[in-house]
């Protein structure tokens, strides 16, 4: 079934290669798909289902039964979409299974996550990966005290779990029964090294069903887990670009920054790509396996030497340690755990980083092998939206919407990239600024989970991205032309797309789309600012007609002023040069651009929209010089509002009686102007 599952991706893959163009192309996902024989920390939290955990616990307890989840049967439909390729399955509650049941044996680890019977590697890497955090596992194990099998009170038991996920945008509490699938007496799935331990079982059980049923789960992405398990945002990394393995430098930055993540407790998973049919599952001689997802769970330097000496040298190795899911099959390059190279680091050293010499699928490697041999890294960052904090804190705008067809195009939500040009613009518009001179920008696309319609066909993810344009400072009404793109995401069917970016100060628009025009689905947008960056979707086309536009008039012009750029500005500060800003005036309206420091010739790229009463009124252009107590004036050009477009560089002119005297420099203007006011 693997063979074949991988022959129609790649088949797949071939038929939406097709849709390539010059403009935007498309990138498929490799979903890793393989069969392998104390404190609480509160969480708001929506019940899945309407179901919840207490009043169904308190309702079998008072019954004296044991809850048999309605929602999720014991049945095939739970376990396959396709069909039965298991055999035989028995459903057991672990009190069937052991004569000590636990959620937790000796705490919590991720030596306790063994793969099973599924191709969910992905899945089991990112639990390893939430079993190294105990503030994360706790959200997603909630009142894990309160759940454990109590022997003091046994009627307590009530054979009902409930576990927190996070998706498209909220918790989501999620209640089942202890009932397991099983096969020969033993667990089929996901489960731990003891036999009497259950948390990765029920943790499994809990995710399934809310993608339909366990075979939902055979292949997917790391990256989806992890945003599950957390709220934070994933950012996919690929290593075989951007000269990592030649360029040192760039190695030691990336180190830094899977460092930085790794101790401010994000999750990372890492995997090598496969790349046909046969390269799948392929173990390499130097023990690691291809086309796997692998959980980092350790990211340090280490000091190498021995004794007191070591603690004043500066030799230190960047390291990272992974674990494979299937909790065996290791790395026997450099640094494996029962390598030589060990011996260059003390005793206390190893038994501080947790050295072990057996094969339980964990191992070490230095972050340059580790570049050599991966090429596929993921990391997933809790972003801290925390005033209380000594970390850098985000600002966090969260905005819902939906790509939907209509055959009207200004209602059309559907228009697919921007390949097809007449209907690119159709699709939903986000407006967000940027108020500090530039900011560090995080952007978000999520689209809806599809999992748990896999059973009616339609469980493929949509290939999604977007485009972010820079717009008019003034812009509140949808954009009719494209601007000037400034960044953007790839096109991928994958749950989500990630960018960051640094944009300068100005306002923006964010387009989300799918690759192909016409597919409907739901969108959760992200975007993670320094400062608010007061986003809000553009959803009227022009102004609005109202009760007063009688009375006061309504526009009859749309004019787009842009200023590109001033040259040879009087030098007015001391240093004999300025620190010049325009400002666009039309109607009692104005615009006004970022200072622009120490230049005699600053590029503007300021642009203003302008909703017309009085074709007959001017536009004026003026420029100021900046100052600590008065500003400075320094030219204006006064400029016609006819239709239709143009570009002109003008001689700057005093103001006043004075303004037809000439001023040192000249400013370059376009101009775009239209009676149809959704024309731009």
């Amino acid at each position: 079934p693997l063979s074949v599952a991988v022959s129609q991706y790649l088949a797949d893959r071939k038929l939406l290669l097709g849709h390539y163009s010059p403009d935007q192309h498309l990138i498929l996902l490799h979903t890793h798909t393989h069969t392998h024989t104390h404190t609480s920390i509160m969480v708001m939290a929506v019940p899945y289902e309407g179901q919840s955990f207490s009043a169904l616990r308190r309702q079998c307890q008072q019954n004296g039964h044991l809850f048999e989840d309605p929602l999720f049967p014991t049945t095939d439909q739970s376990l396959f979409y396709q069909s039965n390729r298991i055999g035989r399955v028995t459903w057991k509650r672990p009190k069937e299974l052991c004569s000590d049941p636990h959620l937790f044996v000796d705490g919590i680890s991720a030596h306790d996550l063994h793969q099973g019977q599924l191709g969910n590697c992905w899945f089991v890497a990112a639990c390893s990966s939430l079993a190294s955090r105990e503030a994360l596992w706790q959200k997603v194990i909630p009142d894990w005290k309160d759940q454990e099998w109590d022997k003091e009170k046994p009627e307590s038991y009530a054979g009902i779990f409930h576990f927190r996920f996070w998706r498209f945008g909220e918790w989501v509490d999620v209640v089942i029964d202890d009932r397991l699938p099983t096969a020969n007496g033993e667990l089929i799935y996901c489960h731990s090294n003891d036999s009497n331990e259950f948390w990765s079982a029920l943790v499994e059980k809990a995710y399934v069903k809310m993608c339909g049923c366990y075979e939902a789960l055979d292949g997917g992405n790391t990256a989806d887990a992890l945003v599950d398990f957390t709220g934070g945002v994933s950012e996919p990394m690929d290593l075989t670009e951007n000269g990592f393995k030649d360029d040192e430098e760039k190695r030691n930055e990336l180190f830094e920054r899977v460092l930085k993540v790794h101790d401010r407790g994000g999750l990372i998973s890492c995997s090598i790509r496969a790349t046909s049919a046969a390269d799948m599952e392929a173990r390499l001689e130097c023990g690691l396996v291809k086309g796997h997802a692998y959980a980092v769970t350790d990211v340090r330097r280490v000091r190498l030497g021995h004794g007191l000496l070591a603690y004043f040298k500066s030799d230190k190795l960047t390291m990272i340690r992974m674990r494979n899911p299937w909790g065996q099959k290791e790395w026997n390059g450099p640094w494996s755990d029962s390598s030589e190279e060990w011996q260059k680091v003390s005793k206390s050293e190893r038994e501080r980083i947790g050295v072990t010499v057996q094969d339980d699928g964990e191992f070490w490697m230095t972050f340059d092998d580790f570049i050599v041999h991966f090429t596929d890294l993921i990391l997933c960052r809790l972003i801290n939206t925390s005033y209380l904090s000594f970390h850098k804190t985000w600002e966090e705008a969260v905005m819902r919407g939906s790509w939907r067809r209509n055959d009207d195009p200004l209602l059309n939500r559907a228009g697919g990239c921007i390949n097809n040009k007449h209907s690119f613009l159709q699709n939903p518009q986000f407006m967000f600024d940027v108020k500090k001179a530039e900011d560090e920008v995080l952007i978000c696309l999520q689209q809806k989970d599809r999992r748990a319609t896999l059973r009616g066909g339609r469980g493929e993810n949509l290939a999604i991205g977007f485009d972010i344009h820079r717009v008019e400072f003034n812009r509140i009404y949808r954009m009719h032309v494209t601007q000037q793109k400034v960044a953007g995401s790839t096109y991928i069917n994958s749950r989500s797309v990630f960018v960051r970016t640094d944009l300068p100060q100005g306002r923006y628009v964010i387009i989300p789309t799918t690759f192909d025009p016409g597919l409907e689905g739901e969108f959760l947008l992200r975007i993670f600012t320094d400062v608010p960056a007061d986003c809000k979707e553009l959803t009227l086309d022009e102004p609005p007609q109202t009760c007063w536009s009688g009375l006061c008039g309504y526009p009859s012009l749309v004019t787009q002023v842009h200023v590109l750029q001033a040259n040879g500005l009087a030098g007015q500060d001391s240093d004999g040069a300025s620190d010049p800003y325009v400002i666009i005036r039309c109607e009692g309206e104005k615009v006004r651009s970022p200072v622009y420091e120490n230049t005699r010739s600053p590029a503007f790229n300021t642009k203003g929209l302008f909703y017309r009463k009085k074709a007959n009124q001017p536009i004026s252009i003026e420029i100021y010089n900046h100052n600590v107590l008065k500003d400075s004036f320094m030219g204006q050009v006064t400029l016609p509002g006819e239709q239709g477009e143009y570009q002109q560089t003008l001689h700057l002119r005093d103001k006043g009686d004075r303004r037809d005297n000439d001023l040192p420099g000249t400013i370059t203007v376009t101009i775009v102007t239209s009676t149809v006011l959704t024309n731009i």
